[in-house]
């Protein structure tokens, strides 16, 4: 007994020796053919990785389906390749779709630390036909707004598919040794089943701590080089407007620019930017904006911010979204950007950008014809994914001012515990805000594994607590929370996974001293196939100008993919509502969003969706709004290059009609040519020297641009 007991004491000893001996890719002399058939003599001769487990939607067991996945490099470029079995074929989900849209396709990913620090990765992302996507994970939160230059190609099989890609070490960042260690998390998806499968596999106990998870990877004598990347742009705008009855010529212009990159060292990118083109590819999607207490949140999708966008993360929750959101630098006349690394345990990034001003009711009367946007970032990394970080942000507008100074940081605790938090402090002057400071402080605890989730935090946002350059949903709060969620893998053919969670918390209302409440519970369902279903209700009261709400509701979400061409999803929430305004009532309503997705063919994509809201007065139920917001989509993806799309958006609240049209062609990021028209129109006419409402649509703005730019990376 003693001698077997010493006997599997010494296999255990020997496995996590083994679990933890770095991979060593094959260096090939001969590049692979990115193609997507695996012919080549480096997959020959490479090592096969087997053995996925899932992690989703519960870990440790064998994918249904047997992947292989091979890996090779040579000086300049990382190789990696997938064979997918399937025994189903007719049932993979693919589609020839534009860079970043394939997520719920099936699909393989690299997960990549590439300083093996367990501080950030980079997820290459490929489905069946070769379409990327692209990620940068940091502080927990996943940023798909990178766009990355690398390749790949896919081709289905009968009995799978294969998938190869190539990764130029000039895309990424990583310590320029001799012996470069990277850290490495293989995965695929089948969309069918909603399972998630890795390599290695993953603890239970760390839940989805993806960062302290990975393989370490091991590379010599890559070679050293200077990146330098130039991309020169121009954008061609014809502008009208309605002026007097018609459409008048508002804007003609011909706006050059060009942005830059320069490697510092491997690991340090400097990015400089003279008239940099931020114009959006497509208008963002309508969001009800007819009862709003904060401002609306809009994602970033310029290019000139991508590089080091997710070092910008911010530790721990808060009404305090975000301390940079550069969705506030409007219109740059003149930016640059400093990201990377310096040493192997600092992070640092920096941004600087003159910006044209606009109508902006906060300064209004400084007298500046420009601001100036000063962003400073800094991280120390500690023991697994654990750091400590630092942010300066300041917006000045002549003699006006927004200045933020703070702290934030995570520490993992054990294999399933982190503590979060941040603390800053503002200091504004301008006509709306005079001499105001203000602190905001957060600090959250987190556990997680396969079984059991618990979540619990306290912040602090002062009432003078201010910040131009980051997203704040609400100042003059205080508040705890709590919330448990234990998880259920019942042997079921449709219950797949039960998360049944319950939610306390207590606020306090800064101005008024009065104090607000939530109580919920709810549950998450994972049903078969790739559906999903939530239904929760919560009573809670909410403070506003003095005055105690109740805003107790309920919400039901459901999402499915009927099959591979069909997705359907919806959201349902009805209960009790606050009308925001100087005097505000109690008052009731629903809001709904709802979203077809179909598919008839690999290459076409119709997507329609409606979000609608309504409000009613509580006492005598008189109607206060409804808005309904239907938006159209068509996309024709010829190619993986090139796309044709057509969008059509009606809020009937602001009685206004949008028409985008859009010809898209991307060789890879940065070399791009674009021609779009948009139109927008609305409910009115021109009569009697004034624009009065009618039943009749008039073009109100039109608008044609061209854009082209080319990548010249050396």
């Amino acid at each position: 007994m003693t001698s077997f007991c010493l006997s599997a004491l010494l296999l255990f000893f020997t496995a996590s020796l083994a679990a933890r001996e770095p991979l060593k890719p094959l260096r090939t002399p001969v590049p692979p053919v990115i193609d997507g058939v695996l012919d080549d003599a480096a997959w020959r001769e490479a090592r096969e990785i087997d053995g996925f487990k899932t992690f989703i939607p519960d870990f440790g067991k064998d994918l249904s389906e047997r992947t292989s996945a091979y890996m090779a490099y040579d000086a300049e470029n990382l190789y990696f390749a997938f064979r997918c079995h399937d025994r189903s074929p007719e049932r993979i989900k693919a589609s020839m779709a534009s860079r970043d849209t394939i997520m719920t396709d099936d699909f393989v990913c690299i997960n990549l630390d590439s300083f093996n620090d367990q501080q950030a990765l980079y997820a290459f992302y490929v489905n069946p036909l070769g379409i990327q996507g692209d990620s940068r994970f940091a502080s927990n939160v996943e940023d798909f707004s990178a766009d990355f230059i690398w390749s790949s190609a896919g081709r289905l099989h009968p009995d799978g598919y294969a998938v190869e890609l190539s990764i130029p070490f000039k895309t990424i960042r990583y310590a320029g040794k001799e012996r470069v260690e990277m850290a490495i998390f293989f995965e695929r998806f089948i969309s069918r089943t909603t399972e998630h499968g890795s390599f290695p596999e993953m603890d239970p106990a760390k839940g989805y701590a993806f960062l302290s998870q990975m393989q370490p990877l091991e590379l010599r004598d890559i070679r050293r080089y200077t990146l330098l990347e130039v991309l020169p742009s121009v954008v061609v705008n014809l502008r009208h407007e309605q002026s007097a009855g018609s459409l008048q010529r508002s804007e003609s212009s011909v706006e050059p620019g060009v942005t830059g990159k320069l490697g510092l060292t491997s690991k340090l990118v400097l990015d400089l930017a003279w008239n940099p083109d931020f114009s959006q590819v497509e208008s963002d999607a309508g969001q009800v904006d007819a009862n709003l207490r904060n401002a609306l949140y809009y994602s970033e999708k310029r290019p000139f911010f991508l590089e080091g966008s997710e070092i910008f993360q911010l530790a721990g929750s808060s009404p305090f979204q975000a301390a940079v959101h550069t969705r506030q630098i409007v219109d740059p006349l003149l930016g640059f950007k400093l990201s990377g690394k310096l040493g192997d345990k600092n992070t640092l990034a920096a941004i600087f950008a003159l910006d044209e001003v606009g109508d902006d009711p906060l300064h209004a009367g400084s007298g500046a014809e420009k601001s100036a946007s000063v962003i400073f970032r800094f991280k120390r990394a500690l023991s697994k994914d654990g750091y400590l970080g630092a942010f300066y942000t300041g917006r000045e507008q002549g003699d006006d001012f927004n200045r933020l100074a703070g702290l934030d940081g995570q520490f993992r605790l054990s294999r399933s515990e982190m503590l979060s938090f941040h603390g800053f402090a503002s200091f504004t002057d301008n006509p709306v805000l005079p001499d105001r400071k203000g602190l905001a402080l957060a600090a959250n605890y987190t556990y997680s594994t396969r079984d059991l989730e618990i979540e619990t935090g306290a912040f602090s946002i002062g009432s003078g607590f201010f910040s131009e350059s980051g997203y704040l949903r609400r100042g003059g709060l205080s508040g705890i929370e709590a919330e448990v969620a234990p998880k259920f893998y019942p042997p079921s053919v449709f219950f797949r996974k039960i998360r049944p969670y319950a939610t306390a918390a207590a606020y306090r209302d800064h101005e008024s001293r009065l104090n607000e409440g939530l109580g919920r519970i709810g549950v998450d369902l994972l049903l078969p196939g790739n559906t999903g279903l939530t239904v929760d209700a919560w009573t809670a009261s909410e403070i506003y100008l003095g005055r105690r709400f109740d805003v107790s509701t309920w919400r039901l979400i459901a999402n499915s993919w009927v099959n591979k061409k069909l997705y359907l999803y919806l959201s349902f929430r009805r209960g009790n509502q606050v009308r925001y305004v100087q005097e505000p009532f109690q008052g009731y309503g629903s809001t709904f969003s709802g979203i077809i997705r179909y598919l008839p063919h690999e290459k076409i994509q119709w997507e329609l969706r409606l979000t609608h809201a309504d409000l009613f007065a509580r006492t005598g139920g008189l109607k206060v709004y409804e808005c309904n917001i239907l938006r159209n989509k068509l996309t024709y993806q010829l190619n993986r290059h090139l796309f044709f799309r057509g969008v059509l958006e009606y809020n009937d609240f602001r009685k206004k009609l949008l028409s985008d049209l859009l010809v898209s062609f991307t060789y890879i990021p940065g070399t791009v040519i674009q021609l779009g028209y948009g139109s927008l129109y609305e409910k009115t006419r021109w009569q009697d020297d004034a624009y009065r409402p009618d039943d009749r649509f008039l073009e109100m703005k039109r608008a044609l641009f061209f854009k082209a730019s080319y990548l010249w990376r050396l």
